[in-house]
């Protein structure tokens, strides 16, 4: 890369919305990234376009996604009986398996270009994880992560006991990432007994407010989840409201 690291970033709240707005909304930002990164290939050293990164809050009504690695077996409703719960499903580019989101779970989509940051897609796994376990600690639940397996889980060294809180798949491409991280808040866990969450059959899952006895101000979390990733990745940002 040539041009000088740009950690200039946009921060959006899309509110609810439905998954295929939000995905058509952050692949066309994906896809402006990945233009301007090949346009700079043919451009001098003194015309190239710094790329533009986006850090995407919203939430979804109810639906299942299937990454390209999963299995549609641990899907267990019937595609017919998806209206019968509010839902919808869709197979989707990301990494990982089968999760679920819903009201009251935050989404997460950073369409960063990781060299604007570090291109390593590890480091960037394991630094949207720790922005979820610095914000659970400002509520005073301790959080870690599981040898081998992504994503945030509380007791993670008590096989018996450990539950995941917030899930991660991620779709990288140049560098830039597309997808992201859904983490529960006051989320409707029942919609979980629907699927094999992540194709983990023997781990639970859990949110704030199940683990805290009481709702949470959805977009307190937001905001500390948000603080924290801003310093994680040293981001200068500029904030959007729709």
């Amino acid at each position: 890369m040539n041009t000088p690291p740009n950690r200039e970033t946009t921060v959006i709240d899309l509110g609810l919305i439905n998954y295929q707005q939000a995905l058509d909304f952050q692949t066309e930002r994906f896809n402006e990234t990945l233009a301007i990164k090949n346009g700079n290939r043919n451009r001098p050293e003194t015309e190239q376009v710094p790329t533009k990164n986006y850090l995407i809050f919203c939430e979804h009504p109810h639906v299942f996604t299937l990454g390209k690695s999963g299995d549609e077996k641990n899907l267990l409703i019937k595609k017919e009986d998806l209206p019968s719960i509010h839902a919808t499903y869709y197979p989707i580019n990301r990494g990982g398996d089968i999760t679920y989101h819903g009201p009251g779970q935050v989404v997460v989509y950073p369409v960063f270009d990781l060299e604007n940051f570090f291109t390593d897609i590890h480091r960037y796994m394991r630094t949207l994880e720790e922005a979820v376990i610095n914000t659970l600690r400002e509520y005073s639940i301790d959080a870690g992560r599981i040898q081998g397996l992504t994503g945030v889980w509380l007791e993670p060294i008590n096989e018996d006991k450990a539950r995941k809180i917030c899930a991660l798949g991620v779709k990288t491409s140049r560098w830039v990432t597309l997808h992201g991280l859904a983490f529960n808040v006051n989320t409707d866990l029942l919609y979980f007994d629907y699927i094999v969450p992540c194709g983990l059959a023997d781990k639970a899952v859990t949110s704030m407010a199940k683990e805290l006895g009481v709702i949470q101000d959805l977009n307190e979390v937001k905001n500390s989840l948000k603080n924290n990733l801003i310093s994680l990745f040293d981001i200068k940002f500029q904030e959007i409201r729709t």
